[in-house]
């Protein structure tokens, strides 16, 4: 990747990041919270994983105590309330759905969006646990400094949110091209049905299934007999981190499965070569761990 394309791409994220912020959701969300009539009662504090010394921080400062911690009862009046509350604590979305649950729905404005009182516990005690952590570690906390992590937190969500896009991406151009050479060696032993297929039969009693965890797999006999994780990316900063991600798919992978790495950072590898590879893993009967050859970059 050339510096022009660099600095092309630095300036698109920058200005998406900025108006993400300019549309102003937080705010609007901080005003719901504000109106909230509903019976939010924190006298349970404990159950709500508020620290003590945190919420009298919150009450000497005259912080309503809504605006800094959450409550399962707001939260199922007001699912978006956890833009909020997830910005002050700084999490991610993702770390979220993996201790809580998924947000994203919440957050996104869904239509007719349920949120049971359980979830909203879950959300709301992770959220309380670690705004209680801030508060607590601060010098002298304010609502100043829960507004600017809300707007880091945004910006940070909307980052990940690109990454990813350009993640998908590279993946549906691997599996398009793994399909494709599946199709032009004529190893698909009946056709799929309709465009939005996720499973194949191939030659050789081989099921092909492409999902998300893991990204491509192999089975017979019901059993995996290989795995195949797609990692892609435009900037090659971030390959130990994937390569972290891809470690933890494959020390999961259930025995015998063979296990096999593409990362792309510039443009998708070659149809023929990764799909070659990744084939032969058919028919591996022993475990193993494998990265496929550096696909072409630009």
């Amino acid at each position: 990747m050339t510096d022009a394309r660099r600095t092309e791409e630095a300036i698109e994220r920058a200005v998406r990041i900025a108006r993400r912020i300019a549309e102003a959701d937080d705010v609007r969300v901080w005003r719901e919270i504000e109106a909230f009539a509903g019976d939010a009662d924190y006298a349970d504090r404990a159950s709500l994983a508020i620290e003590e010394s945190a919420w009298e921080h919150v009450r000497r400062a005259g912080i309503k105590p809504r605006l800094a911690f959450a409550h399962p009862v707001l939260l199922e009046a007001i699912p978006r309330a956890s833009i909020h509350y997830r910005g002050i604590a700084l999490l991610s979305r993702k770390r979220v759905a993996a201790i809580a649950g998924t947000i994203e729905r919440w957050e996104d404005g869904s239509p007719n969006v349920r949120v049971t009182r359980d979830k909203a516990l879950r959300v709301c005690r992770l959220y309380n646990a670690v705004i209680s952590s801030i508060v607590i570690d601060a010098t002298d906390w304010t609502l100043d400094d829960a507004y600017r992590n809300v707007l880091a937190t945004i910006g940070i969500t909307e980052d990940g949110s690109m990454r990813n896009l350009i993640g998908q991406k590279g993946e549906r151009e691997i599996k398009e091209r793994m399909l494709d050479w599946a199709r032009r060696n004529d190893l698909l032993a009946e056709a799929a049905e309709g465009d939005a297929a996720t499973e194949w039969s191939l030659r050789g009693g081989v099921r092909m299934l492409f999902g998300s965890e893991p990204d491509i797999g192999f089975r017979r006999n019901g059993d995996f007999a290989a795995i195949v994780e797609v990692k892609a990316g435009t900037d090659p900063a971030g390959a130990l981190e994937r390569l972290g991600a891809i470690k933890k798919t494959f020390d999961e992978a259930p025995w015998p499965a063979a296990t096999f790495s593409w990362r792309a950072w510039s443009r998708p590898p070659c149809a023929s070569g990764w799909a070659r590879c990744a084939w032969s893993a058919t028919s591996t009967s022993t475990r193993c761990s494998r990265t496929a050859p550096p696909g072409p970059t630009s």
